[in-house]
């Protein structure tokens, strides 16, 4: 399906909303109904129409619809964050005693989820590095049940052969999860490469103004449908209509600011890579990165999200240099028109950091819509004050 269509045709009904160009938001919390046997109708399945905001909602529904094309999907879940849709997805299909396989370190919310909530239902988890399918299979036990991926991670990026672990999966029966809000559906599509539930956080690229929440689920339509009878409906957490509006209007830009930020950050790392106090800059499209033959091969693009590992030999010289950039804000997440620096030592108490240690000198660069030179300005007089 051609992404023009999907992005400014799919699912858009405007003779039923007066030919407007930008759809409505129904803002509703319920819906009337002509009988009591269509209510009734709509009590035994609410998958199929439109009963209670809470589940399904018509501004939702054209979100869903355009989404789950973009992934090459049968369906699609919307939630009210990224957090809120790995939650569900994993909650569907593990029971007490199962084993969960998940690569190391993956998005905070969902490590808290595997090392906080789930083994209170005896549900266990063990993490592996996952660039190798040899480790994989010698992580996975009897009762495993899901393997939870993110290719690229979004620190230092490291991959999984996804049609490799697909494949393993399926023979063994094991549920594949994917967080691909570094790619998006426009840079890897996760689930044509064989993995069953692939997600991203729609409060990056997605919204992409950074005034918005948001959490994509997609996959199967029976597994979709078991999800919101279940997950969704139980715990509350389907997004609002005004917020899906809020996605839809910045999904109709994506590939145009997909394709002006990669080139940006592409721009800005080879300025970085020449830098002295520059260690080493990880980027999945630099030919240097470890596994740039495998990003070649399973995704189109990179974004505009990156690391440097600077060369300091203590927490203040990072401190510095981060605080005198002008131009990138002092911030989590990406995705949005903003530039962005995110220095790993925020996350340590003071007397934690440890100059020999590799991750406490990086700093995440995210490279919005600003132009490129405009921002190797910034950081050049940044790094000029870092030596002074």
């Amino acid at each position: 399906m051609e992404n023009s269509y999907i992005f400014n045709e799919l699912g858009e009904r405007r003779e039923d909303y007066f030919r407007a160009i930008a759809p409505p938001i129904i803002q509703t919390s319920n819906f009337a109904f002509d009988s009591v046997d269509d209510l009734r109708k709509a009590f035994e399945d609410e998958y199929s129409t439109f009963l209670y905001s809470r589940g399904l909602n018509p501004t939702t529904d054209i979100l869903r619809k355009k989404l789950a094309a973009l992934d090459e999907a049968e369906d699609c879940l919307v939630f009210n964050s990224g957090a809120s849709a790995i939650f569900a997805a994993v909650l569907a299909n593990v029971s007490s005693g199962d084993h969960i396989v998940s690569v190391n370190k993956p998005y905070t919310w969902a490590q808290k989820m595997f090392d906080n909530v789930l083994p209170r239902f005896n549900v266990t988890t063990t993490y592996i590095e996952g660039r190798t399918l040899i480790e994989l299979e010698e992580a996975i036990k009897p009762n495993t049940k899901v393997i939870y991926l993110e290719s690229p991670n979004s620190w230092d990026f490291s991959l999984q052969d996804l049609s490799a672990v697909a494949g393993l999966a399926k023979e063994k029966n094991i549920i594949t999860i994917c967080d691909n809000s570094y790619c998006t559906p426009l840079y890897q599509k996760p689930i044509k490469l064989g993995i069953d539930l692939v997600l991203q956080s729609a409060t990056k690229y997605i919204g992409g103004h950074s005034d918005v929440i948001g959490g994509v689920l997609c996959g199967k339509q029976k597994m979709m449908k078991n999800i919101f009878d279940s997950e969704l409906l139980n715990m509350g957490n389907g997004i609002s209509p005004f917020n899906a509006w809020l996605l839809l209007r910045g999904l109709r830009t994506l590939p145009v600011r997909l394709e002006r930020i990669s080139k940006t950050a592409l721009e800005v790392v080879k300025f970085l890579k020449n830098q002295e106090k520059v260690e080493e800059v990880i980027f999945p499209y630099d030919r240097d990165f470890s596994q740039y033959e495998l990003a070649q091969k399973q995704m189109k693009g990179a974004g505009g999200l990156f690391t440097v590992v600077l060369k300091v030999s203590s927490r203040s010289q990072i401190v510095q240099f981060c605080e005198s950039l002008k131009h990138f804000l002092l911030a989590v997440s990406w995705g949005g028109h903003e530039s962005l620096v995110l220095p790993k030592c925020a996350s340590l108490d003071p007397e934690e950091f440890d100059a020999h240690n590799r991750e406490h000198r990086m700093i995440r660069f995210y490279c919005g819509l600003e132009d490129a030179d405009y921002l190797i300005a910034d950081i050049e007089q940044a790094f000029k004050k870092m030596e002074a």
